[in-house]
């Protein structure tokens, strides 16, 4: 199925689109040289904002949910794409456990965690489902939305290994971000397989340090294609520690909002494009209790402050990110499309829609609502010799192509911040 999609294209993406097809060959080529150099993660997905004059991703997970929003047309794909990460990894790989996010009895998170099931046990694995929350003592079986039910089970920890009962893994599949930190359960796991490494969970990861080596990898793709890797890099600025109950920090805030405004305003006259430039204010490190915030003026903090006050009293580290709208739409809801990839291999997506939301604010909030996309069909592969903008398919090349620049740019975040990695004089 083809979203039916109102999409307001002009000149700069036209012609990106266009470069990007015209050197599909030597893009492929450059993905097959950077993943002999650069292990991709295990799986992850992107959202990407396409405001017609510039596409960029605004968010990179490493342990995506979601997976029932895709459509069943990507399972093919998906399970080809496991079995080749498994097969990389960990040939002799028999058993598999998922470990999903506490709390565990969210139905709606839970059936992408079957989904996830699913895709392995296609690939050729026993999976189970292993909860590492305390109230789950016994075997739990949930009721999902679509009829289905997954069955969670309580870890077991051994001196060495994790499993559950009657089941010893070889690979462990996180599918928690550890915002919250490493339970000590998950600590010293030296004979098993753990995907994606712990140093991948939000208690390491920085936004900043992602868009920091996104911006490395679009300025190298940018001068392959002979383009403005503006167009494909949403700049940002790095605050310190902001106490949004103090004063402390708001300096540095105020500095970086209108040095990163006046950048915004610079490039949009150099494009001529006319439209009200804005940063979004979020936390570093994807504290969910700030969430994401539009300014469009440095007076706009006052607000910023207030709301983060009452949701995050303690100090945080906040970046500040240039806004991307998104033109999407879908039935008049503003969407944005998602990109979910497992290995090196791009297996589907879904627009994110929201009907209460304008372009210029994030869609991941209550009320959105999902249409899926099948990257993987014929018919969305890009056309050789089809104006660029004339059909849907051109443009899901160029999600996919965007969303393994964002991926490439987390293998570099994860080489960076290995703490296993080796070190050359």
């Amino acid at each position: 199925m083809v979203p039916h999609l109102v999409t307001a294209l002009t000149g700069p993406i036209n012609e990106l689109e266009q470069r990007v097809l015209d050197s599909m060959p030597a893009i492929e080529r450059w993905f097959r040289l950077e993943w002999m150099e650069h292990t991709p993660p295990f799986y992850s997905s992107v959202d990407i904002r396409n405001a017609g004059f510039k596409l960029a991703p605004v968010d990179t997970n490493l342990y995506p949910s979601g997976w029932q929003n895709l459509t069943p047309a990507m399972m093919p794909l998906a399970v080809q794409a496991a079995m080749a990460a498994i097969e990389k990894i960990c040939p002799e790989a028999r058993n598999l456990l998922i470990v999903p996010e506490n709390p565990t009895k969210d139905s709606f998170y839970l059936a992408g965690v079957a989904q996830l099931q699913r895709i392995f046990h296609m690939a050729g694995m026993n999976v189970r489902v292993g909860s590492i929350n305390p109230e789950i003592t016994k075997v739990t079986t949930i009721d999902l939305p679509n009829g289905e039910q997954v069955k969670l089970e309580p870890v077991v920890r051994s001196k060495r290994r994790l499993g559950v009962k009657n089941f010893d893994p070889c690979t462990i599949l996180l599918n928690n971000d550890l915002s919250a930190g490493v339970p000590g359960i998950l600590e010293d796991i030296h004979e098993q397989y753990l995907l994606p490494p712990l140093h991948a969970g939000w208690f390491t990861r920085r936004k900043s340090r992602h868009f920091q080596s996104y911006e490395e990898v679009s300025k190298r793709f940018g001068k392959l294609l002979g383009v403005d890797p503006w167009l494909i890099n949403p700049m940002f600025n790095k605050c310190g520690e902001v106490d949004l109950g103090s004063d402390a920090g708001m300096e540095c805030l105020n500095t970086n909002v209108d040095a990163l405004l006046t950048k915004i305003r610079r490039k949009y006259k150099e494009y001529g494009i006319n439209e009200k430039p804005f940063v979004v204010v979020k936390a570093d490190d994807s504290s969910t209790g700030f969430g994401v915030m539009t300014v469009r003026d440095v007076k706009d903090l006052a607000r910023v402050r207030a709301d983060g006050k009452s949701r995050t009293p303690a100090p945080l580290e906040v970046i500040v990110q240039e806004g991307v709208l998104t033109n999407e739409r879908m039935n008049d809801a503003v969407a944005e499309p998602v990109v979910y990839m497992v290995d090196r291999y791009v297996v589907g997506g879904f627009y994110r829609v929201h009907a209460g939301r304008a372009s210029d604010e994030t869609l991941n909030a209550p009320g959105s609502s999902y249409v899926p996309l099948a990257f993987a069909e014929s018919t969305h592969l890009p056309q050789p010799g089809v104006r660029p903008g004339a059909s849907a398919p051109n443009r899901f090349y160029m999600y996919g192509v965007i969303g393994r620049l964002a991926m490439l740019s987390a293998s570099y975040e994860l080489e960076a911040t290995d703490p296993d990695a080796e070190v050359y004089d």
